[in-house]
């Protein structure tokens, strides 16, 4: 799932967030509002980690992300 639809979803995808980087405060979320970079600077404050480090969270959660979602295209054929 590219950042673009995640920010337009990011109501719905903030409970997986929440999940993935409990440090988070609801300011941070409020803040990352689905910005890839938010999301990224946030990470690397909260647990201390290398911007490389946290990039890496952020794409693997949200590759999970388009994994968990139906496919849209097969879901129209049904």
């Amino acid at each position: 799932m590219n950042w673009d639809q995640i920010e337009g979803k990011w109501k719905q995808f903030t409970g997986s967030a929440r999940e993935r980087w409990g440090k988070l405060t609801d300011d941070d979320w409020q803040t990352i509002a689905g910005k890839k970079e938010q999301l990224v600077g946030r990470i690397q404050e909260r647990y201390g980690i290398a911007k490389v480090e946290a990039e890496k969270q952020a794409d693997e959660w949200s590759h999970a992300l388009k994994q968990s979602q139906p496919d849209d295209h097969l879901a129209r054929r049904l």
